[in-house]
């Protein structure tokens, strides 16, 4: 079955691989992803950017397997976000994650210094977990397996804005599932450990929706109507973000209809 389409298309999002390059460390600085030298591997990357996930998936899956390993990062990020923000049906949203977290882990065996095995291979597990429910996958052991993913894309590539972001909802979503003195106890979460990471995030890449939207959740999950305030202001500034990408509008889309929640 095809892939549902980007409901957003944007000629702004279509690049050539010369404006990719120029646009590069604007477009890639939530994931720290280095410039790809290979043509098939940038040829992925643009129809990234411009919301053809599948083919882009497709692109990236060809020039893996032909042996450029860069092809792989563009394969799982594609294959992400359409099942994080399009996909309808929860078996094929489910599968897709499955699949990612499988291929990453063949790829940290083959390269193990490779930050988007390791950060690929956390994010697919987080959403899954989510889809199955938090506590589930807790009790499965996914969470560890999540904050170790996490911990060394962050040892690879330290500047790895989203990396941060996921640990931050890591934190939150743990203390908010079993409770501050448990989640510390038994999985290391705590809410300053939350907020660092949020801030760091934000500090890496200041443009980043995502990043206020992912904040903005957490501190309700933390700290409940204290923070409606801080959630609101953070929203609001995600909302109004130029983006730059599909992916960029998808995540400003994602916080306009939470202000509309």
């Amino acid at each position: 079955m095809a892939w549902a389409r980007f409901p957003y298309p944007d000629p702004g999002y279509v690049y050539t691989a010369a404006s990719l390059k120029k646009a590069w460390p604007r477009l890639h600085a939530g994931d720290a992803e280095p410039w790809p030298h290979e043509a098939p591997v940038i040829e992925a990357w643009i129809a990234f950017h411009a919301g053809q996930f599948e083919q882009a998936a497709s692109l990236g899956m060809e020039a893996g397997r032909a042996g450029h390993a860069a092809g792989y990062a563009v394969a799982d990020k594609a294959a992400c976000i359409h099942a994080t923000y399009l996909e309808k049906s929860h078996a094929s949203k489910s599968e897709r994650f499955q699949q990612v977290v499988e291929r990453c882990e063949q790829q940290q065996d083959r390269q193990p210094a490779n930050a988007a095995a390791f950060y690929w291979h956390a994010y697919a597990l987080g959403r899954y977990a989510q889809d199955i429910s938090v506590v589930k996958a807790l009790t499965q052991g996914i969470g560890g397996k999540i904050k170790t993913s996490l911990d060394t894309t962050l040892t690879l590539a330290p500047r790895h804005a989203d990396a941060h972001t996921a640990l931050g909802v890591y934190h939150a979503e743990i203390i908010d599932k079993v409770g501050a003195l448990v989640g510390r106890l038994t999985y290391g979460a705590s809410r300053s450990e939350a907020v660092t990471h949020f801030e760091k995030a934000l500090s890496l890449n200041p443009d980043s929706a995502i990043a206020r939207v992912e904040y903005a959740n957490a501190l309700i999950m933390l700290d409940g109507r204290k923070q409606a305030s801080a959630a609101l202001a953070l929203r609001e500034k995600a909302a109004a973000i130029a983006p730059h990408d599909a992916t960029e509008r998808l995540d400003v889309e994602r916080a306009r209809r939470e202000l509309e929640d």
